[in-house]
Order: C-alpha cells, then sequence, then structure tokens
C-alpha cells in the first residue's frame, strides 16, 4: 500500500473506528464515521464527476466537521485539494478555482450566491453542496481500495495570500504534509490521547496541518470550536471537550492572558502561529496562565512549519527556536552568499517540508527555490545555538537615509508602552529620505494614548534613524482571516495621510 494521506488515514481508522474523531458542540462523530462519510464523497466524486487521480478538487468551506470529510473524499478519491479561504470574494475565489482548473467545487449554502456566479462564469464548473455529504454515506459500499498516488505526489495546493500581487498556489506532496505532521507529534510530544483544539480557519496552511491533517492520520480527537467569541467561549469548549492542546495565534493568547482562567484547565501546551507573537504577550501569558507557549515559523511553501522552540530545553523570548528534524536553515544575503552567525539577511530553507513549487508558475518557482533551498522572503539571523530570530518580512523592511530599519523591532518596543493593544511599523515614501516611518496603534479598550508620549518613550529607547515621525491611531488595525496585520491597506491609509 503506498504511503499517502488517503492511506494513512484509513489505517488510523482500522485502528480507532469507535473513537471520537471529531468533537462539535453536542454533537460526536467517530472515525468510522467520518471514513464512511469521507469515502461516500469519493464515490461519488468519481462515479458522477468523473474524476481522475490529480484533478483539482476546490473546498470553499468555513469550519465544520463537513471540511474535515470533504477534504478526505477528495484524498481518497486520489484528487488535489485546492483549500480556499471562506473570507474570499467570488471574484477572488474565481481567479483560485480557474488558476488551479479545478473541476469540482464543494462549497455550502450560505456561500450559495456565491458558488451560483462562480458557475455561470467557469465552464464545466461542478458543484456539491456540502449540506449533500450525510445522503452519501459508504458505510454500506463495498471498501474503496487504497489510494494509489505516490508520496511525492501532489496532494494540495494552498494560495498565498497574494500580497504581492495575485495569490499563488503552493504546491504540497503527501510527503510534504505527512513528514510536517510527524515533526509536530514529536515535537510536541502528542500521542493519540491528545485532543486538538481547532478554532483556526481550517483552510489555512497551519490549521490545516496541525488541527485537521495531524489528528486524523495519527488518531487525536479535534475539539472544533464553533464560537470565538467572546474568548470564555474558547475555554467554555475546550472544558467541555477537554482538548490538551491548542495551536492559536497571538491576539487568543493575549485575550487569555488578560482574562480569568479556570484552575484544571486540560491544556498541556499551546503553540503560537500565522503571526509575530509579541515579547509583551508571551511574558504576560507565561505569568498568568503557566501552560507552555511555544512560538513557531513557517509559511505555506513549507508545510508549513519549519521550526519550534523547545517544549523541554531552552525557550529563548524573542526567538521562534529550533528546526524541526529533517529541516535545516541557513541565513543568506542577495548575492545567495551564506552569512555567519549573529548577521541578519534572507532566511532560507531545506528539507522534506519544502514545497514542490508553485502551480501554473514556473518563474515564480524558480525565482522562490534555489537549488534544495527555499527562499522565504523573512529577514531575520540564527544564534551561536542554533535558534532562528525573526526580524521582519523583506518586503517590509524600511531604508531611511540608507540605513535598513526593521519594523518588528520597533513594534516589539511600541507594545511595551502602557495602553497598546495593537501595534504596526510601515514605510510612506519620503523623496528626501526613502522612508518615512509611520506607527500605527490601536489602544485598550477604555485607554488613552498621547501621540507625543508614545514617541517620547521611543526616544528614550531607540537610535534617532528608526524612530517613527508619524503616529496613526486606529480602534483596530485591519487582519486578515488569519489574524496577520494587512500593512498593505495600512500603507494605503498612511499614504493618502501623510505621502508627498
Amino acid at each position: 500500500m503506498m504511503k499517502n494521506l488517503a492511506n494513512q488515514f484509513t489505517t488510523t481508522v482500522t485502528q480507532n473506528r469507535e473513537k471520537t474523531a471529531i468533537f462539535w458542540g453536542d454533537q460526536e462523530y467517530t472515525f468510522g464515521k467520518a471514513h464512511a462519510l469521507a469515502g461516500g464523497l469519493a464515490r461519488r466524486l468519481k462515479d458522477e464527476f468523473g474524476l481522475q487521480p490529480g484533478d483539482r478538487v476546490g473546498l470553499w468551506l468555513k469550519n465544520c466537521p463537513e471540511f474535515v470529510f470533504s477534504l478526505f473524499g477528495i484524498l481518497l478519491a486520489e484528487g488535489v485539494v485546492v483549500s480556499i479561504n471562506n473570507f474570499l470574494t467570488p471574484d477572488e475565489v474565481g481567479y483560485i478555482l480557474g488558476d488551479s482548473q479545478a473541476k469540482v467545487l464543494i462549497s455550502e449554502a450560505s456561500m450559495a450566491e456565491g458558488t451560483a456566479l462562480l458557475k455561470s462564469q467557469l465552464d464545466g464548473l461542478a458543484v456539491i453542496d456540502v449540506e449533500e455529504l450525510g445522503q452519501a454515506d459508504g458505510s454500506q459500499a463495498p471498501e474503496l481500495p487504497p489510494a494509489g498516488q505516490a508520496g511525492e505526489d501532489l496532494s494540495l495546493i494552498i494560495y498565498t495570500s497574494g500580497t504581492t500581487g495575485k495569490p499563488k498556489g503552493a504546491m504540497l506532496s503527501n510527503n510534504n504534509l505527512l513528514r510536517n505532521v510527524e515533526a509536530v507529534m514529536d515535537e510536541l510530544e502528542l500521542t493519540p490521547e491528545d485532543r486538538m483544539a481547532c478554532l483556526l480557519p481550517m483552510f489555512h496552511s497551519f490549521s490545516m496541518t496541525v488541527c485537521v491533517l495531524l489528528p486524523m492520520t495519527q488518531g487525536l480527537s479535534i475539539v472544533a470550536v464553533r464560537s470565538l467569541h467572546p474568548p470564555k467561549n474558547i475555554i467554555a469548549e475546550i472544558m467541555q471537550h477537554q482538548a490538551t492542546v491548542l495551536p492559536a495565534i497571538p491576539q487568543l493568547y493575549r485575550a487569555l492572558a488578560n482574562s480569568q482562567l479556570p484552575q484544571n484547565l486540560p491544556l498541556r501546551v499551546c503553540c503560537s502561529g500565522a503571526a509575530p507573537l509579541p515579547l509583551e504577550v508571551l511574558k504576560a501569558f507565561n505569568e498568568n496562565v503557566g501552560i507552555p507557549l511555544l512560538e513557531g515559523y513557517g509559511l505555506s511553501e513549507t508545510s508549513p512549519v519549519a521550526c519550534f522552540n523547545p517544549l523541554h530545553g531552552e525557550k529563548k523570548p524573542g526567538s521562534v527556536g529550533l528546526p524541526i528534524k529533517g529541516v535545516e536553515f541557513q541565513i543568506w544575503n542577495d548575492a545567495g552568499e551564506v552569512l555567519p552567525i549573529g548577521e541578519q539577511g534572507e532566511i532560507c530553507i531545506k528539507g522534506h517540508n519544502v514545497m514542490m513549487g508553485y502551480w501554473n508558475n514556473p518563474e515564480a518557482t524558480e525565482e522562490a527555490i534555489k537549488g534544495d533551498w527555499f527562499l522565504s522572503g523573512d529577514i531575520g539571523y540564527l544564534d551561536e545555538d542554533g535558534y532562528l530570530y525573526i526580524t521582519d518580512r523583506k518586503k517590509d523592511m524600511l531604508l531611511v537615509n540608507g540605513i535598513n530599519v526593521y519594523p518588528r523591532e520597533l513594534e516589539e518596543v511600541i507594545y511595551q508602552f502602557d495602553g497598546i493593544k495593537e501595534a504596526a511599523v510601515i514605510g510612506v515614501n519620503d523623496p528626501r529620505k526613502g522612508d518615512l516611518v509611520v506607527a500605527c496603534v490601536a489602544p485598550n479598550e477604555g485607554a488613552d494614548i498621547d501621540d507625543s508620549m508614545l514617541l517620547g518613550f521611543l526616544k528614550d529607547k531607540l537610535a534617532a534613524y528608526k524612530l517613527p515621525r508619524k503616529v496613526m491611531q486606529m480602534e483596530a488595525l485591519p487582519r486578515n482571516a488569519t489574524g496577520k496585520i494587512l500593512k498593505t491597506k495600512l500603507r494605503e491609509i498612511a499614504a493618502k495621510q501623510y505621502g508627498r
């Protein structure tokens, strides 16, 4: 039997048929039921829609058990999953479906208007309403033959957020994802007794690998959290279903650090990804909650996890930790030369987690992958122990009077000022200086931030050339679905106010 995601899922099901795979409020789905529903969909994709091995199927759903069944139904049918951000507009989804040449789209009733529009625009696109999944229960049908995909075959396409133009489809193989799952199991010391809280959007690479693929192929249970606001809803579901592992984003850890939490919280480890974890949030969480919070780093193109702070051993504040098993880091300059320890440059990644390339985009693939190394577009450095520190996005780096300024360094200092809830530093084009540094901030509820006091605070802590020249206050900074601050949007707003 080939080693791939579909067959690994089937093997796990045979060992855990009656075990609960997914908790969804008061509903529970066993591994056996999940496999039956996924198998029913797989048969339908092959028999009714003529799906051939390697054909692409779009998955445009909100978090729900059906997302999991659909994902594995596509894989059991030997199709390729095209994971689609459920916050996108029909036009944006249309681009992804057209670019990937998806044959089928699986969606839900709340998106009916959008799917109808897409069906009219894309010739030959078939649409399956996820509500029909229950009608395709394959429990009474003959067993599906093992999936014939090889480890190096394509299994998933995840489109990057498109901050520098049209989104690009990162192609991930069965090996990419299975090896990443196994490495995360090892790093977090997970066992089948663990229960994984899933509240991040399942379409996102971090959630897809850690919260969906990992539990379903390794025999853990998923605690799918239905309501995220207020944070007490999350805690209630974690308590109800005794979740032991919490992958989340920094904003949630900020909220939890300031919440009254139950003494008997079942969580034993938390991990933060998808956006940088401010040091102030880590410090507050450690002091007020006391559960290990491990910051990691990765990208869609690296399946996505590339490193984690160790569960045991030294955790270095400000570092995203050590590379996972089978992964290496180097720091390169613009000429592609390896830089020594402590010097900042572009973070380059090599290992089993590096994508196959960008779908239908050989030029972008050639630019991103040099030999066996993936060029991340992130700036950072390694210390003498091999710990990685992220300084900034290469594209976010500012140039002030010819000197590099790294926004994340400034943001960490801004977070130390009383009353700051959110902070982002951007640049606006300045003909004289290169970039005019702008601090975008959102205050805590009830707090009043005085611009001159903030600038005075920063003046004592930063070199003069790094200092923001303007402070732009907002109620909340714009974010995407996974919590990343939209610096492109902030630049647009700031350019109108301060551009020259």
